[in-house]
């Protein structure tokens, strides 16, 4: 079975209420290194077999369709998920993004 990972993101001229909620509060917690934060969304589709560019094609399509809204918002990834890459970025250690 193979994974695709769809990457959406509000567009950088949208208000981000949750990212602006995020950064007021990490530097309450001594987390002052990070000066904006902007809130996004991952969605990882399978697929039957191996990932083909027509499978990648249509994630594609149905990101900028179905899993974001164009008025607001920007795909900004479409990528096979590799085996190695975990499906949820980590939240500590090796590997964060």
């Amino acid at each position: 079975m193979g994974r695709i990972v769809v990457d959406v993101m509000l567009k950088p001229e949208i208000l981000d209420p949750q990212g602006q909620a995020v950064r007021g509060a990490l530097p309450r917690l001594g987390l002052t290194d990070f000066t904006d934060v902007r809130q996004g969304k991952r969605f990882v589709l399978s697929v039957d077999g191996e990932v083909t560019p027509e499978h990648l094609a249509r994630a594609r399509e149905a990101a900028e369709t179905l899993l974001s809204n164009p008025v607001i918002e920007d795909v900004v990834d479409v990528h096979e998920l590799v085996h190695d890459e975990p499906e949820q970025a980590p939240l500590t250690g090796e590997g964060v993004r």
